[in-house]
């Protein structure tokens, strides 16, 4: 750690590369939200103890076209000032470690623990039967039942294989620390292509969630040039335009029971069991919720 900085009610928010980021759309959201901060990294986590090289392999640069540098898979603290607000960020962005879960999740929190973190966030994407031509659906979770209440998120269904997200919550749980975890669905169809738009959903609902304020005009062109692009590329397979068509339409009934029978939290509750349900049918390989 380069040196401990002066926080006022930090938050921390973490995002992983691998199983926990469909579409990237979590590490989008976390890395756009160090750029316009301007945060500044102060800590690390040594990869040797948590990375498996053979699966996470460090790459080879040139520096001047002479001196090869190498760079290490990472995990690394910044923080920043919220503008406009008055508490501060402490972002964790890395990869997915291969080896020590526990040990280091439990790094993490006591990390957490030592800066005053008032509340900890993971950030998170899965894959899901959603279009790509609609807002993306966001989830979440909490670590207890008063929290749930207090932030409006709602109690987790999932069940099945987890994530580092997952097991860094239930360390939070086990620790007494306030978490929360919010996941943006991203279209199956496209999930090799980062995903602004679940960036978007995501930075959004953490917005709201921590009641601070968050520019995402950005990500806003973004998600415009990815929708147009994802469309011209569906249009050109007639069997995955209906499908797609077939998605928008069980979409748009969904939102127009929302307005005329149900209530906004019935709904999202019905959508968080429907993709959750979904995502857990359609095979190993898809990132998940918790």
């Amino acid at each position: 750690m380069v040196g401990r900085p002066a926080l006022r009610r930090p938050v921390l928010v973490a995002a992983f590369r691998g199983w926990n980021d469909g579409g990237q759309g979590a590490t989008l959201a976390a890395g756009y939200l160090a750029r316009i901060w301007d945060a500044e990294r102060f800590a690390d986590i040594d990869p040797e103890n948590y990375v498996d090289f053979q699966a996470n392999r460090p790459h080879v640069s040139l520096d001047a076209g002479l001196t090869r540098r190498i760079e290490w898979p990472e995990n690394a603290f910044y923080h920043a000032r919220i503008p406009g607000a008055e508490r501060d960020i402490v972002l964790l962005l890395g990869v997915e470690p291969s080896l020590r879960w526990q040990t280091f999740c439990k790094l993490v929190v006591d990390l957490a623990r030592e800066l005053d973190v008032e509340l900890l966030v993971t950030l998170g994407s899965l894959l899901a039967d959603v279009p790509h031509t609609r807002a993306a659906p966001v989830t979440g979770a909490a670590s207890d039942p008063e929290l749930v209440a207090n932030l409006g998120l709602q109690h987790s269904r999932y069940e099945g294989p987890t994530g580092i997200v997952g097991v860094l919550q239930d360390t939070c749980r086990r620790e007494g620390i306030a978490a929360a975890s919010l996941w943006a669905a991203v279209p199956h169809y496209v999930s090799l292509a980062p995903s602004p738009r679940a960036a978007r959903a995501l930075c959004d609902r953490l917005a709201q969630l921590l009641d601070v304020p968050i520019d995402t005009t950005e990500l806003a062109e973004a998600e415009e040039s990815y929708a147009e692009q994802v469309s011209e590329a569906v249009s050109s397979d007639e069997e995955t335009a209906a499908y797609v068509a077939e998605l928008e339409k069980r979409t748009d009934e969904l939102d127009l029971e929302e307005h005329e029978n149900i209530s906004g939290d019935s709904l999202a509750d019905e959508l968080t069991r429907f993709l959750q349900e979904r995502d857990a049918q359609d095979g190993e390989d898809a990132p998940r919720g918790q």
